[in-house]
């Protein structure tokens, strides 16, 4: 009996293979759909956390600005309440904490050459190779004695190196001007292959103390990065460092808390929920293409009940039970759903290879959990879809089928 079904089935649906051919393509488009959109959606999610991680390893981050209710207020970074004897303190009586990093940072119009850029100035320390993990490709970095001394020495990320003085340039020992003041490149990080607002590669580092006197014009930093001494320990340096400057700034109750504290694995769980979010949104709308290739089944499945109530009358009439005329246009139902199903796979792989060539910095992801999920969606689609033509067909009486026209 399978395999009569079997045959029937494939002689049914190559009996008009154009009308079988658009059927299956509306659901080859639908899991095409569905797969890419989670492949794309894996991959981001994977790059940002990479890129989360790639910027400093235990990392811990204390930012200017109240949090109420878990989120961040709107005026962290604009808000002046850390200062560089905040960080001194933290290295200074804070256990387990390997280097302490302070910042200022902003945006500006930095010119070399005749050419300019819009990119992120950093003031900083020489710890701040440690904690961000930053290498340098060809000089060196900042020092102490530069620090100490307000140097006008430049460190040059590859992404601005290549803006201001060419791809792979050399500019060791020439000038750059940020705000009318100009500075001394003397050194290039290496590529940490970072995008975004806050592309590491498209930064450029000078002196804290040469930061804050000829570019911010205060004492104050935007920003203390402390990197603690491995995983286990960064719940009791984030602990005691909110203790400390609680205790610093004269503030009692830890609500009103003029900072906030984010240590790597809040970013990155952040991070991850919000691209989780974006991935079933997106699967969501191209899993509408499913319901209406679901739809197109229906429809196709019913007109061929219409074009072949004689054929079933006859079944009927000579003895045929109702179960097997309803398996035989269920598994046609199942069976186009399955082949494009297949199909839809095949393409849903191709897009997403396609997607990390056309763009490198997103690597798609195709998962098996993805792949299964076609599978399964697709033999849903078939049965949930085949049911009612099969079922209408099953229930068609013999004498009146046999009298259809």
């Amino acid at each position: 009996m399978i395999f009569d079904l079997f045959s029937e089935t494939i002689r049914s649906l190559s009996g008009n293979k154009v009308r079988s051919g658009l059927t299956i393509l509306g659901i080859v488009i639908g899991i095409a759909s569905v797969i890419t959109m989670v492949a794309i959606g894996q991959g981001a999610q994977s790059s940002i956390e990479s890129s989360i991680q790639s910027i400093g390893s235990n990392l811990i981050i204390v930012r200017p600005g109240a949090q109420r209710s878990g989120q961040v207020s709107a005026g962290v970074g604009s808000a002046e309440t850390l200062t560089l004897e905040d960080a001194n303190a933290i290295k200074a009586e804070i256990q387990n904490v390997k280097a302490v990093a302070p910042e200022v940072s902003r945006r500006y119009q930095i010119t070399a050459k005749g050419n300019n850029t819009n990119t992120q100035a950093i003031g900083t320390i020489s710890d701040y190779t440690e904690v961000r993990n930053i290498k340098m490709d060809i000089g060196s970095f900042i020092t102490n004695s530069q620090v100490i001394s307000s140097s006008k020495v430049a460190i040059l990320g590859s992404t601005a190196r290549d803006e201001l003085f060419g791809v792979n340039a050399n500019p060791l020992g020439q000038t750059i001007r940020i705000k009318n003041v100009d500075f001394e490149v003397v050194g290039v990080a290496a590529s940490k292959g970072g995008s975004g607002f806050q592309n590491p590669d498209d930064s450029v580092y000078v002196p804290l103390t040469t930061a804050q006197h000829f570019l911010s014009g205060d004492n104050f930093v935007t920003t203390i990065s402390v990197a603690a001494a491995d995983q286990n320990s960064m719940t009791a340096v984030q602990q005691g460092i909110n203790g400390l400057l609680l205790k610093r700034h004269n503030i009692s109750d830890p609500a009103s808390a003029d900072f906030n504290i984010l240590n790597q694995t809040d970013i990155i769980e952040t991070a991850s929920s919000i691209t989780s979010t974006f991935t079933i949104l997106l699967s969501s709308i191209a899993g509408i293409s499913l319901l209406v290739g679901g739809i197109g089944i229906m429809n196709m499945m019913l007109t061929t009940v219409t074009e072949r109530t004689r054929e079933i009358g006859l079944r009927k009439a000579v003895g045929v039970r109702k179960i097997y005329i309803n398996l035989q246009f269920l598994a046609e139902a199942v069976l186009l759903t399955f082949l494009g199903g297949a199909l839809g796979i095949l393409l849903g792989w191709a897009a997403s290879l396609a997607v990390s060539n056309f763009v490198p910095q997103l690597q798609t992801q195709v998962s098996v959990s993805a792949i299964l999920l076609a599978f399964g969606v697709s033999a849903g689609v078939g049965i949930i879809f085949g049911f009612y033509p099969a079922r209408r067909a099953a229930n068609l009486s013999p004498i009146e089928a046999l009298r259809y026209e």
